[in-house]
């Protein structure tokens, strides 16, 4: 399956982000080009990483516009897990709130509320090890491989 994870802050600056999805766990994002100068073709190893590439600006986009339905459903309910909060096309964004407010969302090709539920409700648990670490600065990007590691493996269990 496709998942495409963003930590953003109340202040909407993006504190984390992870793609992972089957496949695109070593994706990277450089373009390669043929030596005429245009894009590889289609059997060239450089088509593949420009389709992960499009595909990661796809879900950046696809979740960027999920922030507005994501203030529209804070203001719905009481609960941190906000449930779908966009689709588009066969992507389904997933939202959670923080207390403090930030925003936990979630890119997914699969509708399964039970295992996003309990994936961001881990990853929340994750992410409150790393807010009250005091070696951490608030408001800034989590760059822990510990918990990189851990919010990859919760992915994996949740969404094999």
């Amino acid at each position: 399956g496709l998942a495409t994870f963003m930590i953003v802050s109340r202040e909407d600056v993006p504190l984390y982000e992870a793609d992972l999805g089957k496949g695109l766990e070593a994706s990277s994002s450089a373009v390669a080009h043929s030596p005429g100068g245009g894009a590889s073709p289609a059997g060239h190893p450089g088509a593949q990483a420009q389709k992960r590439d499009d595909a990661a600006h796809l879900h950046q986009f696809v979740m960027h516009a999920a922030q507005d339905f994501v203030e529209e459903r804070m203001w719905e309910t009481n609960g941190m897990y906000l449930k779908l909060v966009d689709r588009f096309n066969d992507l389904y964004t997933y939202a959670w709130v923080t207390a403090g407010g930030c925003r936990f969302l979630l890119l997914h090709d699969a509708r399964n509320e039970e295992n996003v539920r309990s994936f961001f409700d881990e990853v929340h648990q994750l992410y409150l090890r790393v807010a009250l670490n005091p070696f951490h600065t608030p408001r800034t990007p989590i760059e822990n491989e510990v918990f990189d590691r851990r919010v990859r493996q919760a992915a994996r269990r949740y969404f094999p």
